[in-house]
Parts: structure tokens; sequence; C-alpha cells
């Protein structure tokens, strides 16, 4: 039974614990990949200019790895937008990206942080990511082969990136996704729409061509 699951369901990669958000190191490497659109020379522009002012270079090249995976995730218009966008159009970007680039990430963000805003439960805990693992482990068994210890990294990294995309406060308030119209139009064209990862009552269009409001 387990082995059924496990092919219906793929694993979830799980290698998002270190670094946060990443907006910054976002606009930096989205604006060099612009000038090739290539993502292999950005990475090597990013690596030997230091663009991302590391203190090592492991670190230098683990953080732009990490980067350019989630910006991967999105469309050359979305990278577009991302280098011409004000902060919080960013960080709401760069939230759709790793939910994105992360599948357990969109799940919760889908399942749990957007279900508890429409049902008027506007708070999250800790206790609300160990219930969503516990119940994602059931055809997820990657999920119980999880140290402590990394359980406790995950934890604390997601809701980080929550913190710096805005859509939660330190004290655990769901924060209301205020997106511009052009953020939530090129969200909402995707199939299905990607406005799904936020905590907002913007309606999905039919045909993802125009945002009702």
């Amino acid at each position: 039974m387990r082995q059924v699951d496990k092919e219906v369901h793929p694993r979830y990669a799980l290698s998002f614990t270190s670094g946060g958000l990443l907006s910054r190191e976002g606009e930096i490497i989205a604006a060099v990949y612009l000038d090739s659109r290539d993502w292999q020379a950005a990475r090597a522009r990013v690596v030997d200019e230091n663009l991302l002012q590391a203190r090592s270079t492991s670190s230098l090249i683990r953080l732009a790895r990490e980067t350019i995976q989630r910006l991967e995730a999105l469309d050359d218009g979305e990278i577009e937008l991302l280098v011409d966008s004000s902060p919080t159009e960013q960080h709401h970007l760069m939230w759709a990206a790793a939910c994105r680039r992360y599948t357990l990430i969109g799940d919760f963000a889908e399942e749990v942080l957007r279900e508890r805003f429409l049902l008027m439960t506007p708070t999250l805990d800790t206790d609300d990511f160990d219930r969503f693992i516990a119940g994602k482990s059931l055809w997820h068994s990657e999920l119980d082969d999880l140290k402590p210890s990394t359980r406790q990294k995950l934890r604390q990294t997601l809701f980080r990136m929550l913190r710096e995309a805005d859509l939660c406060t330190d004290a655990g308030a769901i924060v209301p996704a205020v997106m511009s119209e052009r953020v939530a139009e090129i969200l909402d064209r995707r199939t299905p729409s990607d406005l799904r990862f936020f905590p907002t009552t913007t309606p999905f269009t039919s045909s993802g061509s125009q945002v009702q409001r």
C-alpha cells in the first residue's frame, strides 16, 4: 500500500533549510539573467563577481544555486516583472516561486495558510505545521524519516519565509496579501491559479486573462 502511494505522490524536495525568501538575491540574479537569458551564464557571473556579497565561496555557491532553482520556476515575463517591481511585489513573486519549486511549501500555503484565512481562523503556529507534516507523512514516507532537528529547521525556514513575504506576523497572525493588479494577473494565468498560494479573497478567473475584483 505504501509503495503505491509513493508512486502516486512524488517525494517532496526538502532542501530549503538555508536562507529565507531570498528576495534580494532573486532581484540581483534575475537582472543578471535578463542580460543573457542563460541561467548557467548568470550563475557563473554571480559567483565570479560575488554579486551576492557572500562571506565565503561555498556560501556564495550555495546561495546562488538555491536562488536560481527558485527563479527557474518563473517564466521570463515573471522574471522581468520581478526586476521592475516594488518590494512587496518582489516578495509575492518570490513566494510563488518557492511554492512552485517546493511542493511541500505550496501544499502548506494552499491547504493551511489560505484555508485558515478563508475560514476566518487567521493565525498560524508550530502545531499547524506539525499537524500538516503528520498528515502528509501518510503519503510521503520521506517525512517519516526526518530527524527532529531537520523538521524544526524546515518549520523555522518556512515561517521565516512567510514573515519576509509579509504573509504572517511574528506573533503568527496571517496577513492578507494585498497584491498589485499586475502581479495578481500574472500569477492567475497559470492553471491552476497561483493565487491559491496566498491568503486573499481575490477570486480565480476561469481563463486567467484578467483579475476579477
